[in-house]
């Protein structure tokens, strides 16, 4: 598939859309793990590293946020939500496709953390990636080449 995405640089004026975004991501996940669920909580996760938060953009139109950080020793996937109308047409697989791609290029390990109750952990699998620790309520993952 051919998607024609592009990123912004998110800024002050997208702290709604982020926290509607979450909300709609994460919520039924972080409610399964038995994990607060309040503006509050979901607010705090949206400002978290809000440096490295890029909006989502596809046909012009906002449908996600990907926040990234590039350390001396690897690439960490912080936080990657794609708006559910969006989900299933291959844009999370893309995106982290272009993300492998580019850890094997300048061979650095990329990482992400995984809700055990997030189905995107198949995704993860599927791509290559592989559990390497875990803690009460996430598996950390790591692709490497």
């Amino acid at each position: 598939m051919n998607l024609k995405l592009e990123y912004k640089k998110a800024t002050k004026n997208d702290v709604d859309f982020l926290l509607k975004l979450r909300m709609k991501t994460m919520n039924e996940h972080y409610n399964n793990a038995n994990l607060p669920t309040s503006r509050e909580a979901t607010l705090q996760r949206v400002l978290y590293n809000y440096d490295k938060a890029n909006i989502i953009i596809l046909n012009d139109k906002p449908i996600g946020l990907l926040k990234i950080d590039y350390s001396k020793d690897k690439i960490e996937i912080l936080q990657l939500q794609i708006d559910p109308n969006q989900q299933g047409k291959g844009i999370g697989k893309t995106i982290l496709s272009k993300i492998l791609e580019e850890a094997v290029s300048i061979q650095k390990p990329a990482i992400l953390s995984v809700l055990k109750v997030n189905q995107a952990q198949d995704l993860y699998i599927n791509l290559g990636f592989k559990i390497v620790d875990e803690n009460e309520h996430s598996y950390i993952m790591e692709f490497s080449k």
